[in-house]
């Protein structure tokens, strides 16, 4: 187990006490490790509680697809605020609140299609702990807040910018771009959004730093 994940996975549980379900929220710029938190946390908790008490729900699963990113002329900033459908994923967190006894359907993505996937995922009515994971999850605007409202915490994800970069590159070339493009996107596209996820750390619950030992819960 990743360094730190023991001690998060029990802060995770402990957020949950006796409540029938929560949803944590993990917020942080493009490359910051959301996901791979999220998926080990899931790991851990699921190790400890059974694997039905905790879910995995990304915010990625809520990206417009590209047809719409087209329709729109957003197809060049595809990861920006206004290119994901955020009533639709507020919505899907409140059923996730208010229905626990329910199997709630969420959609996923694919990353080598680069398209959302209706219905790829569940959240079961044994699950206790949903983790969610998305770059905007502190933004300060009502549509995003209405998200956020439905999160009993928000961790925010940070480390060191040039390794965080170095990844993202590495993951847009493995996913199919020609390293000279994979790196304009980083630096056109990925780290304007980077710049408007970094405004909103000082929102977050608490601060989760991703160093070179590992996982570390700063606040």
């Amino acid at each position: 187990m990743d360094v730190g994940i023991k001690e998060l996975a029990a802060a995770t549980v402990e957020l949950v006490g006796d409540r029938r379900r929560v949803v944590l929220g993990i917020a942080g710029a493009p490359g910051a490790g959301k996901s791979t938190l999220a998926e080990a946390l899931v790991r851990a908790v699921g190790g400890a509680e059974g694997e039905d008490w905790v879910a995995h729900v990304p915010m990625d699963g809520f990206h417009l697809a590209d047809a719409q990113l087209r329709r729109l002329g957003a197809l060049s900033r595809k990861g920006a605020p206004d290119t994901f459908d955020v009533d639709g994923y507020a919505h899907l967190l409140h059923r996730v609140v208010t229905e626990p006894d329910s199997w709630v359907y969420a959609p996923g993505f694919d990353r080598t299609l680069e398209q959302p996937l209706a219905a790829a995922m569940v959240v079961p009515p044994s699950t206790r702990l949903v983790v969610t994971e998305g770059n905007y999850l502190l933004l300060p605007e009502p549509r995003w807040e209405r998200a956020r409202a439905q999160l009993a915490e928000v961790w925010f994800v940070a480390g060191d910018d040039a390794v965080r970069q170095s990844r993202l590159v590495e993951r847009h070339t493995a996913f199919g771009k020609e390293p000279e493009a994979a790196l304009a996107w980083v630096e056109q596209t990925d780290e304007a959004n980077a710049a408007v996820v970094a405004a909103t750390a000082g929102r977050a619950d608490r601060l989760v730093v991703n160093g070179p030992d590992g996982w570390t819960l700063a606040s």
